[in-house]
């Protein structure tokens, strides 16, 4: 990916632990690389088809003036994220935030923290077998839509299917969503979580009927296992109903760990039932 560099961008701040450096404030030095495609702008020689790093480092200055962090963690964080809501041309940051003079009672030059952060591909199932299946779905994907660290949301057309697991139960729709996002896994998995509660979710049984179900299927090429959550999604490969709505968006998506693609899947899973 291109990049534009900004390098020790020079802002007065008020953030630390100490009292005294929330009163008196101090030096910052900032430095970004902010990674997008220049080749549009490479062609054009027009700014607008680039972004003017002015205003990001307008946008940074007037961000660490807002607010005081005790941490520069916490502040390098919220430029970071601040920056890449604020132009959608950025796919990615790297952030090196430099305080000259830290208090440590020792000579130093700087104390920095450096982070990267990026919007994150994601692939989301969606499902519902309470109430008005199509809305209820609808009104979970315009939450998503107007969450500010989520967007290029993308849905699926929705297909009714049989339950799985538990056959007594009435059918589904499903459908799968595409989306970037900023939040880190387990912050998306807590936010499905509160809209599958404002959507009136009730997590009493095992496969059982729901008002809205909402997993992740894939978090870029992430492989991940741990006491909450697994990507990628477990089930993908059994599960036709989300396999037919991912493949309408996602067809050449390729499984992290098997390197499948959507429909190689899905044409192995009707094989398989073919022959069953």
């Amino acid at each position: 990916m291109d990049q534009i560099i900004i390098k020790d961008l020079e802002i007065y701040g008020h953030h630390g632990v100490l009292k005294e450096e929330n009163v008196l404030g101090q030096k910052f030095l900032v430095s970004m690389s902010l990674g997008l495609s220049l080749h549009k702008a490479g062609v054009s020689d027009d700014i607008h088809d680039s972004i003017d790093y002015a205003q990001v480092s307008h946008l940074v200055k007037e961000e660490m003036e807002k607010t005081t962090y005790q941490l520069i963690e916490a502040l390098a964080e919220h430029l970071c994220e601040a920056v890449l809501m604020a132009f959608s041309e950025v796919e990615s940051i790297t952030m090196e935030l430099k305080k000259p003079w830290a208090p440590i009672l020792l000579p130093l030059e700087t104390v920095s923290v450096r982070m990267e952060r990026r919007w994150h591909p994601v692939y989301l199932s969606v499902g519902a077998n309470l109430g008005d299946r199509t809305k209820q779905i609808e009104d979970a994907v315009e939450v998503l839509r107007q969450d500010g660290k989520i967007r290029d949301l993308r849905v699926s057309e929705l297909i009714e299917t049989k339950p799985y697991g538990v056959e007594d139960q009435p059918d589904f729709m499903n459908g799968c969503i595409f989306m970037k996002t900023l939040y880190e896994p387990d912050e998306l998995l807590e936010k499905l979580h509160e809209v599958e509660a404002a959507g009136g979710r009730e997590r009493k049984e095992h496969w059982g009927p729901r008002t809205i179900d909402l997993d992740i299927l894939y978090y870029g090429d992430l492989i991940l296992e741990s006491e909450s959550l697994t990507i990628p999604h477990p089930e993908i490969e059994k599960r036709e109903f989300v396999l037919e709505p991912l493949a309408e968006i996602a067809p050449w998506k390729k499984h992290p760990a098997t390197g499948r693609s959507t429909l190689d899947m899905l044409e192995r899973l009707h094989e398989r039932r073919t022959y069953s």
